[in-house]
C-alpha cells in the first residue's frame, strides 16, 4: 500500500530528513520518502489507522509549524483546490490578472476568456479555448513574500544605522538599541521557532543553535556579528526558497501539461467534459491553440502540432488522418478530430508526469550518504564546540575567546546546505531532462548514467527508423514474385515485428489478397511458422531454415538489408529483402559518444553482414549481428568486463532482458511497453542524440553534486581549524553557513540550464 501526503510549512531540508527517518520507523511503515522540493512524502506499507496523527506528532517535534495532510490530487488541480481562484467572469468583467473575460471561458490561470482576447502568454483565445499561460494567483503567498522583503529591508536599515552609530560616534547605548532592534526584526522568526522547539524538547535544530550562537555573541559584546548571523541566515533562506521554487517549476511544468477538459462527440454534437471521463474510442474535436488531452489517432482533418512539451523537438509536426498523436501536444494550425486510443490516466502526458514526479522522489546513493553524514555531523560539531569552550578556558583562562570560538562552531553546525544542495542538483537535472524529452526514473538513474563507460545500441527502431520497406524479391523459380509475397505476407500477419509488418503492408499496397493462417506460431529471434492454403510455410532468417531442415537452393546475393527466407513445404522458394533507414541523428550521436571517450557497440538480431555494414557506416566500435536476447545479454556482460559500467539502448520486447541487465537501460518512446518498463531512462524523441544529451545531463549533475560536497566540507573544516588554533571569526562562520548555502544552491540550479546540454 502506498499513500502520498503534502507537507506544509517545512522550511529546513535537514529537518525534512529527520522527519522522513522518524516516520520510516513507525509501526507498519516499510519506507518513507520525503521530497523536500515538492513538499511531499510517500509512505509505503500497512500502517496503523491513526498514521496521519502520528506523522504530524513526529513532524512537529522536529519543526513545530509543520502540517502533513493527505495529497489533494492531481497536480494541475492543486492551485484551484488550495486557493479557490477559479472564478467565472461575465460580460466585460475584469479579474485581477488584468484580462477582460466574456461568457464563461477559462484559461489555466482559472479565469475565462472569449472572442479574440489575449492573455499574458501572448496567445489569442477564441470561444472556449484554453491557454497554457498557467498563471497562478497566490495572493497570500505574494503578501507573505512582500512582508519578508519589507521586514528584511527594515532590518538591514536598522543594522546599517547601528553600524554607523557604533563606528562613527561615541553613542554606544544607542548603537546597542539599534542592534537589538535589527536583531528582533531579522530574527523574530528564529526566536519564535526556538521557543516552540524548546517546548517540544527538540534542542538541536538550526533555529535553536542559531539563537544560542547569536545571544552568546550579544553577551560577549559582539553585536555586529550577532545581527550579521541572522541577516545572512534570512538571506540564505530567501535564496533557498528561490532555488527550490525554480527547480520545482521544472517538475510542475510537466505535471501541469495534463488537460482538464476536452470536446467529445456525444449523440451527434460536441460537449465539453472532464478529460478523466474520456473513453477509448471517443471522438475529440481539437481546436487551434488547444492542448491534446489523450493519446489518439487523427480521424479527420489535417494540421500541425507542437510536440516540444512531449519530446523537446522544436519543429512542428504535420499530421493527417491515420497519424498517431500523443497527449500534451498543442494544435497550432487547423481544427481536426481525434479518436482516443487511451484514457487520460493511461495517456503519454500522464505517464510522463507520473514518471517525472516519481523520479524526483527517488534518491541517489550520494544523497543517502549525505543524509547519513548529516545525522552525525551536527552532534560532532556541537561536541567540539563544548570541548573548545571548556578546555580552552581551563587551559588558557581566556574564557571570552574560547566561548566566542565555540559560538562560531554552532553557526556552522547545521548541515542544511549539504542536505539541500545535493538533491537539488539531481532534482534540477531531472527537470531539465524532462524539458528535453528525456525521462529519468530517478536520481539513481542519473547517478548510474554519469558513471558509464560504454553504450550498446539495438539496431532496429533504435539506430534505424524501424520503418522497413521491401526493396527486392528473389524467387528460386517455382513461384512468381507475387506468389512468394502472398505466402510470406499471409504468414507474417501474426507477427508484430517491424520487418513482418513492412512485408504485410507492402503486399496490401500491391493489392495482393492475403489468407488467414490456419495455425501459426511466432519463433522469437528467428521468424514465424504457419499453415497457409494447405501448405507449411516458414518465414524468417537462415537459422530458422536450418533448424527446420528446409532445403536451401543456390540464390543470388540479396544485398544490404534483412533477408527473409520463405520456405514452402520444406523447401526455400525465395528471399524477400527488407531494408531500413538510419535515423538522422544516429551517426552524430555515435561520434559524440566516441569523442566523449565512451565505447560504443551495436547488438542486433539482424544478420552479421547487415550489422557490420550499419556499424561501419555509423562508426560504431563493435557491431554484433545474429543475436537472440540471451546473446545480447552475454555480449553486454563481456563489454562490462572490458570497459566497466554499460548502458544499453533498445526498443523491442526482446530488448527487455538486456535493458534490465544493463547498468543503465535506455528505451525509445516508440518501443514496446515491456522495454519502457524495464528501462531506467525513456527518450521521447526516439532519436539517438537524446542518449548523448542524457549523458551530458548526468555528467553535469554528478559534477555539481561533488563540487557542492567538496566546497561545503572544505569551508566548514577551515572554520573549525581556525577556531581550534585560536583564530575564531564569526563572519567567516556566517559565510561558511549561509554564504556557502547560497553558493551551493546557485551552483545546483545550474543543472536546469537546458542550453548547456545541446551540441
Amino acid at each position: 500500500m502506498e499513500s502520498t501526503y503534502e507537507i506544509h510549512n517545512l522550511g529546513c531540508a535537514h529537518c525534512g530528513s529527520k522527519i522522513e527517518e522518524a516516520i520510516g520507523r513507525l509501526e507498519g511503515v516499510e519506507s518513507a520518502v520525503l521530497n523536500f522540493q515538492l513538499k511531499k512524502i510517500i509512505v509505503r506499507g500497512e500502517p496503523c489507522a491513526d498514521l496521519l496523527a502520528k506523522m504530524n506528532e513526529l513532524a512537529r517535534a522536529v519543526e513545530p509549524d509543520v502540517e502533513i495532510v493527505p495529497f489533494s490530487g492531481r497536480k494541475h488541480h492543486a492551485h484551484h483546490h488550495e486557493h479557490e481562484h477559479h472564478h467565472e467572469h461575465h460580460h466585460d468583467e475584469h479579474c485581477e490578472c488584468g484580462h477582460e473575460h466574456h461568457h464563461d471561458e477559462h484559461c489555466e490561470c482559472g479565469h475565462e476568456h472569449h472572442h479574440d482576447e489575449h492573455c499574458e502568454c501572448g496567445h489569442e483565445h477564441n470561444h472556449d479555448e484554453h491557454c497554457e499561460c498557467s498563471h497562478e494567483h497566490h495572493h497570500e503567498h505574494d503578501e507573505e513574500g512582500k512582508g519578508e522583503i519589507i521586514s528584511l529591508g527594515i532590518g538591514v536599515a536598522l543594522f546599517a544605522a547601528a553600524l554607523a552609530v557604533h563606528h562613527f560616534t561615541e553613542l554606544l547605548p544607542l548603537a546597542i538599541v539599534l542592534y537589538v532592534a535589527a536583531y528582533l526584526v531579522l530574527g523574530i522568526n528564529v526566536l519564535t521557532a526556538t521557543v516552540k522547539s524548546i517546548t517540544k524538547g527538540n534542542l538541536f535544530n538550526e533555529n535553536f543553535l542559531m539563537t544560542v550562537a547569536t545571544l552568546g555573541a550579544f553577551a560577549l559584546g559582539e553585536y555586529a556579528e550577532a545581527v550579521g548571523v541572522v541577516l545572512f541566515f534570512r538571506i540564505g533562506e530567501m535564496f533557498e526558497d528561490f532555488a527550490v521554487a525554480r527547480s520545482r517549476k521544472a517538475i510542475t511544468d510537466v505535471t501541469e501539461l495534463r488537460v482538464e477538459e476536452a470536446d467529445v462527440l456525444r449523440d451527434g454534437e460536441y460537449v465539453r467534459i472532464d478529460s478523466d471521463d474520456v473513453e477509448v474510442g471517443d471522438i475529440l474535436r481539437i481546436k487551434v491553440g488547444e492542448r491534446i488531452a489523450v493519446d489518439g489517432v487523427v480521424e479527420s482533418g489535417e494540421s500541425r502540432i507542437d510536440t516540444s512539451a512531449v519530446n523537446g523537438e522544436p519543429v512542428p509536426l504535420t499530421v493527417r488522418p491515420g497519424d498517431t498523436i500523443l497527449s500534451g501536444c498543442i494544435n497550432i494550425s487547423e481544427t481536426f478530430t481525434l479518436r482516443a486510443t487511451a484514457a487520460a490516466d493511461d495517456s503519454m502526458i500522464a505517464k510522463i508526469a507520473n514518471a517525472v514526479e516519481d523520479a524526483s522522489s527517488s534518491k541517489p546513493k550520494i544523497d543517502r550518504f549525505i543524509t547519513r553524514f548529516a545525522k552525525v555531523y551536527t552532534p560532532i560539531v556541537i561536541a567540539i564546540a563544548a570541548a573548545t569552550a571548556i578546555l580552552g578556558t581551563v587551559i588558557t583562562g581566556d574564557w571570552q575567546k574560547w566561548i566566542y570560538s565555540a559560538l562560531t562552531f554552532l553557526v556552522i553546525s547545521c548541515p542544511c546546505a549539504l542536505v539541500l544542495s545535493v538533491p537539488l542538483a539531481y532534482f534540477s537535472g531531472i527537470g531539465a531532462a524532462s524539458k528535453l524529452g528525456i525521462l529519468f526514473k530517478g536520481g539513481v538513474s542519473i547517478e548510474a548514467l554519469g558513471k558509464i563507460k560504454a553504450v550498446a545500441f539495438d539496431k532496429t527502431g533504435t539506430l534505424t527508423n524501424g520503418s522497413f520497406t521491401v526493396t527486392r524479391v528473389i524467387s528460386a523459380g517455382a513461384l512468381t514474385e507475387d506468389e512468394l509475397l502472398r505466402f510470406c505476407g499471409s504468414c507474417e500477419q501474426i507477427s508484430t515485428h517491424p520487418v513482418a509488418e513492412s512485408i504485410v503492408g507492402y503486399c496490401r499496397g500491391k493489392g495482393l489478397k492475403l489468407e488467414e493462417p490456419v495455425r501459426s506460431s511466432d519463433i522469437a529471434g528467428r521468424g514465424v511458422e504457419a499453415e497457409v492454403g494447405g501448405s507449411e510455410v516458414l518465414c524468417g532468417n537462415l537459422r530458422l531454415m536450418e533448424e527446420k531442415n528446409a532445403s536451401v537452393p543456390e540464390l543470388p546475393e540479396a544485398g544490404a538489408g534483412t533477408s527473409v527466407y520463405v520456405a514452402v513445404n520444406g523447401r526455400v522458394e525465395g528471399i524477400i529483402l527488407v531494408a531500413d533507414e538510419l535515423k538522422k541523428t544516429a551517426a552524430g550521436a555515435v561520434k559524440s559518444l566516441n569523442d566523449m571517450g565512451i565505447a560504443t557497440a551495436m547488438f542486433t538480431g539482424d544478420v552479421p553482414e547487415t550489422a557490420a555494414k550499419v556499424g561501419s557506416e555509423l562508426g560504431i566500435g563493435a557491431a554484433k549481428g545474429g543475436l537472440l536476447p540471451d546473446g545480447k545479454l552475454a555480449e553486454l556482460n563481456a563489454m562490462r568486463e572490458r570497459y566497466g559500467r554499460v548502458m544499453f539502448v533498445g526498443d523491442g520486447i526482446n530488448d527487455a532482458p538486456v535493458l534490465a541487465g544493463a547498468d543503465v537501460g535506455g528505451a525509445m518512446q516508440t518501443g514496446s511497453d515491456l522495454a519502457l518498463e524495464a528501462a531506467d531512462a525513456v527518450f521521447m524523441s526516439s532519436e539517438p542524440e537524446s542518449v548523448v544529451t542524457a549523458k551530458r545531463i548526468a555528467d553535469k549533475t554528478l559534477r555539481i553534486s561533488y563540487e557542492n560536497i567538496i566546497f561545503a566540507l572544505a569551508i566548514k573544516a577551515a572554520v573549525l581549524i581556525l577556531g581550534l588554533i585560536g583564530h575564531p571569526n564569526m563572519w567567516l562562520a556566517v559565510f561558511a553557513d549561509s554564504g556557502t548555502a547560497m553558493l551551493l544552491i546557485l551552483n545546483s540550479i545550474r543543472a536546469l540550464n537546458t542550453k548547456s546540454y545541446k551540441s
